[in-house]
């Protein structure tokens, strides 16, 4: 089965142009139904009224035309044409006749014109070339045509129809594109509510009015904002008390071994857990911390990456080959962002080793695309299993070739995530086509009266 086109996607998965397509065919259906059924069953009672109609100034045509005096008929029928639209013309067997149009009602007014005049009685829908209803009728011995304008006869026209059909269609879309819109508009606040709370912003409260359903799925909704908000406020809490009731002893531990007496190699050993231990902490720290609202400046990209990669290549088992495009800013958080590079540092240096070598080369691109400054940090190492890469950006997650090999609380990409989408920008990880894996991060460039 064939894709439908991106561009026509919102057609079928947008509940709006779903409702509104619905009731568009509903009313469309409605009105053809209703049309149809109109002229179904008004077809015999509007054919016996034209044929009475016609029957009926025929009789009384001939009638005036019969009675009145042969001096005063020239009048009569100067006033039938002026006045009445008739007019009476004698029949001759060289007339030239056209028959009358064909129509749904044309028979059954034949019909019924006949059984009230005649079976003689003939019908033409122009005689000599003038157009017109004409009816055939005797005075005596004499034949003569009575003629009628059209409109008396045709029903109205289809192109009235179809006028008052379009404006009724337009009405009708109107107000179904109304419905929809009152419909889904409670969704539509719900979805982007829904939305601000996966970017980690504080969404306004929900209106809780209208229908019972929405003010209850708008008050759930509410509350559970409210909820979130308080575990969040809690841990925050229980982290910091976390913190400050780990590293006071940690601290301590650190002086007791200074003034131990103990080797050069247990020293350092106990050292070097003590420092890991404070250092999971301040992962768990920058995980937990809430995004809030924060104050964005604007950051000189460029520089604080090539910063970082100075720093980083004074750490003897790494190498750090660069291309930054200078003077790219952005908006957000210094200390944020740099806390972002170093995690993607750290991470490569740990698990994205150069194989047949004891060091890790690390390649860091920074360019701009657009209104965009594109950041890829990437190793080459042996990469990550393509099945696996979205489980990297899940906290407390490694995977189980570097288990044994590293060490840390596995929340190393997981803060990388959570930064980057404080940031509104985009995080992707990919295998290199030469080996190792790659970290792409997508920031908007700050607007140029930022800057």
């Amino acid at each position: 089965m064939l894709a439908k086109p991106a561009r026509f996607a919102w057609l079928t998965s947008g509940l709006y142009w779903r409702t509104f397509f619905l009731l568009s065919f509903l009313i469309a259906a409605s009105m053809a139904a209703w049309v149809v059924s109109f002229r179904i069953v008004e077809r015999t009672p509007r054919a016996e009224q034209i044929a009475s109609q016609v029957a009926s100034i025929v009789t009384i045509t001939r009638s005036a035309l019969l009675h009145s005096a042969p001096t005063s008929r020239r009048e009569l029928l100067f006033d039938l044409a002026s006045n009445e639209g008739i007019r009476v013309y004698p029949r001759e067997e060289n007339d030239k006749v056209t028959p009358p149009q064909d129509t749904t009602l044309m028979p059954l007014i034949q019909s019924m014109v006949r059984s009230r005049l005649g079976i003689e009685t003939r019908f033409a829908g122009s005689v000599n070339d003038i157009p017109g209803f004409w009816i055939s009728f005797t005075i005596d011995d004499d034949d003569y045509w009575l003629t009628l304008d059209r409109e008396r006869i045709e029903r109205t026209s289809g192109i009235q129809l179809l006028g008052w059909a379009t404006i009724t269609l337009l009405l009708s879309l109107t107000g179904a594109a109304f419905i929809s819109r009152l419909i889904n508009l409670p969704l539509a606040r719900l979805t982007q509510a829904a939305r601000a709370i996966g970017r980690g912003q504080q969404p306004a409260p929900l209106p809780e009015r209208g229908p019972t359903e929405i003010r209850e799925a708008n008050g759930s909704f509410n509350q559970m904002v409210v909820d979130l908000n308080r575990v969040e406020s809690d841990r925050t809490l229980i982290l910091a008390g976390i913190s400050h009731d780990l590293r006071t002893p940690i601290s301590r531990m650190l002086l007791e071994v200074e003034m131990a007496k103990l080797s050069d190699d247990a020293r350092a050993g106990m050292q070097s857990d003590l420092a890991q231990m404070d250092a999971i902490i301040g992962q768990f720290l920058d995980y937990a911390r809430p995004a809030g609202e924060e104050v964005r400046q604007p950051v000189d990209l460029s520089a604080l990456i090539m910063d970082i990669a100075r720093e980083a290549s004074r750490l003897p088992d790494v190498q750090i080959f660069s291309d930054v495009t200078s003077g790219l800013e952005v908006l957000g958080n210094g200390i944020d962002l740099r806390r972002v590079v170093n995690n993607l540092i750290e991470n490569a240096r740990r698990y994205g080793k150069t194989p047949g070598s004891s060091r890790t080369d690390i390649d860091i691109r920074c360019w701009r695309d657009g209104d965009k400054a594109v950041l890829e940090v990437g190793d080459r190492g042996t990469g990550v299993p393509d099945s696996e890469l979205e489980q990297l950006l899940r906290p407390f997650t490694r995977l189980d070739s570097a288990r044994s090999q590293a060490n840390g609380a596995g929340l190393g990409l997981a803060i990388v995530e959570r930064v980057v989408q404080r940031h509104g920008a985009t995080l992707r990880l990919s295998n290199r086509d030469q080996g190792g894996l790659l970290a792409r991060i997508a920031f908007q460039l700050a607007p140029a009266g930022k800057i």
